[in-house]
């Protein structure tokens, strides 16, 4: 027989109960033989002290007594068992009622699958431990959701995104090779479109390990001052990419040449460093790449002649890292779009340009991979104001 928590429930309140009971019989045995309240009093004694012989009646009361005793304890004892008897049914009828939220529960679970992450319990009755249980899972399962959710739709833009430049590189390949005039100079146009086209899928493929490592968490920890490594980002920061002057040619004649003189002005911003000391722990690649990438997108999306401001401290014992710039106007509920893989503020949807759209999602998980906190606030006149709070 399986023994379930029913079950063991039943068995439990019923011996409890009959241990209860024996006790209670026992006890009630022992005051009724050895009572230590005085009882009537008995015949006075004879002068001179003598005894009086034991006598007929008194033999029969004492018989009498005797039998007394015996009845109470046999009929304690049916009693007893009756009662036991009776605790087991009311126990488990009981169990099973106090327990039939969980079987509703495991039904529900049983139904729930990857593809089918929208079932909760909700569970209702009285605010008891198990509703606390069902309201915990459906948090867990509100989270698995999102999480499914945001994994899928990562999959889809991050196929989008390496589809499109192999698709390029084909046509490109294949319009080459069907041109009969085509001579070294056009061929070596080519050749450099194609290795132009390389590297972006190399920046593209490296972003996406750095953040496939991210979310896997941390396996080790090493000691670094946050102020040294964003000092060192800001004197290896990137500047803007000098262009040969057939990819300005090409960029062009596709239209994207105002675009790139826009964007190289953007680049141009004031940086203004104000770095104290903030010893922190954690993977110093990943927080490397989080400073990296939080100045490349300060520079990236900001106005001609703006500003990017940079700024590292202990607060409260823990080490911060705050950048902001200036830029455009960001409304407030699209921070959050920010900081999911492939959404740009421009369309919402997938990075285009030299950005790959990955930036801000990278950095928002290796501050959860470092148990940290990640605040991004649009400011009023434009911009964004990053604050990042790492472990010490």
């Amino acid at each position: 027989m399986r023994r379930t928590v029913r079950l063991r429930l039943t068995l439990l309140y019923s011996g409890l109960f009959l241990v209860a009971g024996a006790l209670l019989v026992a006890l009630i045995y022992f005051l009724v033989e050895h009572s230590p309240f005085p009882g009537p009093p008995g015949a006075p004694s004879p002068p001179g002290g003598h005894e009086l012989p034991v006598t007929a009646p008194r033999l029969a009361i004492e018989e009498e007594q005797n039998a007394n005793l015996r009845r109470l304890l046999v009929n304690s004892l049916i009693s007893l068992a009756v009662m036991a008897f009776a605790s087991m049914l009311l126990g488990w009828l009981m169990a099973g009622r106090v327990l039939r939220p969980l079987g509703d529960m495991t039904a529900t679970v049983r139904r729930i699958t990857a593809d089918r992450l929208d079932r909760r319990l909700a569970a209702s009755g009285p605010d008891d431990e198990l509703k606390e249980l069902a309201d915990t899972f459906d948090e867990l399962l509100d989270r698995l959701e999102a999480a499914f959710t945001a994994q899928r739709r990562f999959v889809a833009n991050a196929s989008h995104e390496l589809r499109t430049p192999l698709t390029l590189q084909r046509a490109m390949t294949e319009v080459a090779l069907t041109d009969p005039e085509a001579d070294a100079a056009s061929l070596r146009a080519v050749l450099e479109r194609l290795l132009a086209a390389g590297k972006h899928q190399e920046r593209l493929i490296e972003a996406l390990l750095t953040l496939a490592r991210s979310q896997q968490g941390l396996h080790h920890r090493e000691s670094f001052d946050l102020a040294v490594i964003t000092a060192h980002s800001l004197d290896h920061h990137d500047q803007p990419q000098e262009r040969t002057q057939e990819q300005v040619e090409e960029r062009a004649q596709r239209g994207h040449h105002d675009r790139d003189r826009a964007q190289d002005q953007e680049r141009r911003v004031r940086i203004e460093p104000a770095l104290g000391p903030a010893p922190a722990s954690g993977d110093r690649a990943l927080v490397e790449r989080l400073v990296s990438n939080l100045l490349d997108n300060a520079v990236r999306h900001n106005v001609p002649g703006g500003w990017v401001s940079v700024a590292t401290a202990v607060r409260s014992g823990r080490p911060v890292l705050r950048v902001s710039n200036s830029g455009p106007v960001i409304p407030p509920d699209r921070v959050h779009t920010l900081l999911q893989p492939f959404q740009r503020l421009e369309t919402g949807r997938k990075a285009g340009g030299d950005g790959l759209g990955l930036g801000l999602s990278i950095v928002a998980a290796i501050v959860q991979a470092h148990d940290g906190v990640l605040d991004a606030r649009p400011r009023p006149d434009g911009g964004l104001d990053v604050t990042v709070t790492l472990r010490p």
